[in-house]
């Protein structure tokens, strides 16, 4: 859910995989001056070398990459393919052939050389709120602020792509916008979308970055990331830990918000440790799954977040990996997301579907596994940039 932080997850008993929730950098060594190296690198292989996958599975990914062509259509290196694609009778053996007349197979491979990497999941939560504020319905959950400025330096620094500053005028200068903290106690100029019942849950919609809210009468109003305040994802799992209150092999979303029940007082400092902050708005009602950073619907089971830094939006991804019971899950998916936390290297986030049955199996999703990119034929490989360790 779009750019999301996305990091995860659903209700009391259910788990968030601790990678997420402790998700952070990892200092340098000490005298040791920062080193750049590549995050990843791509292998070329045959078709012959991927696992096997069922013509259902086939179909099923295939049809999840082919949705977001409408998106694809003007992209130099997926709009020719797209095209192409378009015309694919839906059947097994005809997108066999489409792939391997169309597409060159690549193998990931992490700056050190191995092919294993770390899978996770996420979904869309639904959680109880009202379009009014009332006694049970009195955390707000915000649009898009009305005195936020957001500066892209891509059209000077090109090297800064993607990068935003956020903040607010004071006179002629641009301050820092408001961290979190600040926000929840002071409130901020923003429209209000709607009103949960629990602060936890925003904590765990704005990391999840889309989800529902189960309206009184009913209906379920959709919503999805818009913006964000500027300031640093910081994971309340770590504060547990380094607070003393949990260990860190317990940190689940189920032990965070268990700790949350068990200590009200502290709630507010327990979200004050995360400065990061984000605004939502109202997505169209339907039984569409939510848009991705892609703009285009996610499917249940064959959508994944990246690092698109290393995987382009938009790729088609051939995944080898397990579900959380360890029964085998390989599949082509397609690249329509992106996550704060879905970072470096080998690294997936699969999309699991919306509900407490997909809260499950995203909250338990902590897999090793592998991610093959299937590559247009003739198109040069995506140039991935250096990193430089750092503490």
């Amino acid at each position: 859910m779009n750019t999301r932080f996305k990091l995860w997850r659903r209700h009391l008993a259910w788990a968030l995989p601790t990678a997420i929730l402790l998700a952070g950098c990892n200092g340098g060594e000490v005298g040791k001056p920062p080193q750049p190296h590549a995050i990843a690198t791509y292998t070329s292989t045959n078709w012959e070398a991927l696992p096997t996958v069922s013509d259902d599975d086939l179909l099923a990914g295939f049809g999840s990459w082919r949705s977001a062509c409408t998106r694809l259509k003007t992209d130099p290196v997926w709009g020719p393919t797209c095209a192409t694609a378009a015309n694919v009778p839906p059947t097994a053996l005809d997108v066999r052939s489409f792939l391997k007349e169309h597409l060159d197979v690549y193998g990931l491979r992490s700056a050190s050389g191995s092919s294993n990497g770390l899978i996770t999941g996420y979904y869309e939560p639904v959680y109880p709120g009202s379009l009014t504020q009332t006694k049970a319905a009195s955390v707000p959950v915000y649009g898009v602020p009305e005195d936020m400025i957001i500066v892209a330096l891509d059209s000077i620094y090109p090297e800064l792509k993607g990068k935003r500053l956020r903040g607010r005028l004071e006179g002629r200068v641009l301050k820092p916008y408001d961290d979190a903290a600040t926000i929840e106690t002071k409130g901020v100029k923003a429209p209000v979308i709607a009103w949960l019942t629990d602060p936890m849950n925003l904590q765990f919609l704005q990391i999840q970055g889309s989800g529902r809210i189960q309206l009184e009468d009913g209906r379920q109003l959709r919503i999805g990331y818009a913006d964000q305040n500027g300031h640093p994802y910081r994971p309340i799992g770590r504060w547990l830990v380094d607070q003393g209150e949990l260990k860190k092999e317990d940190v689940t979303m189920g032990t965070i918000a268990a700790w949350a029940q068990a200590n009200p007082n502290r709630i507010p400092e327990l979200l004050g440790s995360n400065p990061s902050y984000v605004f939502f708005n109202r997505n169209p009602d339907s039984n569409e799954g939510p848009r991705g950073s892609l703009n285009v619907p996610l499917t249940s089971g064959y959508s994944v977040a990246v690092d698109r830094k290393v995987i382009p939006l938009g790729s088609l991804l051939w995944l080898s990996t397990t579900r959380p019971d360890g029964s085998s899950l390989i599949r082509p998916v397609a690249a329509q997301d992106t996550g704060g936390a879905i970072a470096g290297e080998v690294r997936a986030d699969l999309f699991w579907g919306t509900g407490d049955a997909a809260g499950q199996l995203a909250g338990d999703m902590k897999q090793q596994g592998q991610i093959w990119m299937l590559w247009p034929k003739g198109a040069t490989l995506p140039k991935v940039p250096e990193v430089t360790d750092s503490k």
